[in-house]
């Protein structure tokens, strides 16, 4: 064959171009670029074991682990995405790799939850003002995530729904670097909370929510703070406490109506004035607009068929702490008594 017969074919419009004039090639994926300031970098290296010269290494070594230890798990092996990991469990990488198992198993135990879970599905959650992100950070650069249970109303929708909502806040925080260093604060609202709508979070719920809180996500949460709480949050917290480690358990703050004791934790300057704040009303459509900008992000992740990988997530162990569904039943039974004592 002739070495003109050999070279490469091109398309006419590619032919008819000079060479001066060919279109670039498409650029390749980006690595990873660090998005941290010079302090954030210094509190990563001092609170998470992360330096930054060894970053790379560290990531690439989670990453040979997963391709060893679970090479059927359907997961994204890019570097930023495997950082969330690393930072949540301060670069222990056993710890790394069984939080992200654990991520993709909760993932696909609670179908209610996960399946088709875009801003879209949920948009009656966000309209109602159940939850938002306030616009400023604490003074530890920590974002708040607020939450307003009052604002749900159980005969529209399940409460499924509102965990559906809460689940995209978390995965749209912690895309940000600064968000995975500093983690998140939460500010819960339980004024006008009713017995019969207390009753829909019982262990069962409960306990899977911890569990992915504490066990199954990639975030750190600072601290829980809780206003308005009526008598009945006794019994909702006795839901809850005994699925949470100490460590978080010391982290919740009852404040009921006191709003000074908020603003010892939380200054004033950037709470609304429904928190006794000076940064103006609380506006949930701003981040509304965020979320549901971020739907085709979420249709790619979340709503696309996930091969089967059941071998690997059956090794995911049980988030600490987290008691049987027998003993959810037991549990339920106990607490009852609690709810309509406390209301």
């Amino acid at each position: 064959m002739s070495e003109e017969s050999d070279s490469p074919r091109t398309s006419p419009s590619a032919a008819s171009l000079s060479e001066n004039e060919l279109p670039p090639p498409p650029p390749e994926p980006p690595g990873y670029v660090c998005s941290l300031t010079e302090e954030l970098v210094t509190k990563a290296r001092e609170e998470l074991q992360e330096k930054p010269e060894w970053r790379l290494r560290d990531v690439q070594a989670l990453r040979d682990m997963v391709r060893k230890e679970c090479p059927n798990l359907s997961t994204s092996l890019d570097d930023a995405f495997l950082l969330r990991f690393l930072r949540a469990r301060k670069f222990d990488y056993d710890r790394a790799l069984q939080l992200l198992v654990n991520y993709h198993s909760c993932r696909r135990s609670w179908p209610e939850v996960f399946n088709n879970l875009k801003p879209s599905a949920v948009k009656d959650v966000l309209a109602s003002g159940f939850l938002t992100v306030l616009p400023h950070t604490d003074p530890r650069g920590c974002h708040i995530l607020c939450i307003r249970p009052d604002r749900w109303i159980p005969s529209n929708y399940p409460i499924t729904e509102n965990i559906r909502a809460i689940y995209l806040t978390l995965e749209k925080l912690i895309q940000s670097e600064e968000t995975q260093v500093n983690g998140i604060v939460i500010l819960a609202d339980y004024k006008g909370v009713s017995l019969s709508k207390a009753s829909h979070f019982g262990p069962f719920i409960a306990k899977k929510v911890i569990g992915i809180l504490q066990d199954g996500f990639p975030i750190r949460i600072k601290a829980v703070h809780v206003v308005n709480e009526p008598r009945i949050f006794k019994g909702i917290f006795a839901i809850i406490k005994p699925f949470l480690k100490e460590k978080i358990a010391n982290r919740f703050f009852l404040h009921g109506s006191d709003l000074n004791s908020l603003h010892t934790n939380l200054p004033r300057s950037i709470l609304p004035k429904e928190y006794g704040g000076t940064a103006g009303e609380l506006d949930t459509t701003a981040w509304n607009a965020v979320l549901l900008a971020s739907e085709e992000d979420f249709v790619r992740e979340f709503c696309q068929p996930v091969p089967g990988c059941d071998s690997i997530l059956g090794q995911a162990l049980p988030p600490e702490g987290l008691s049987s569904d027998a003993q959810c039943d037991d549990s339920l039974r106990a607490v009852k008594s609690q709810l309509y004592s406390c209301y």
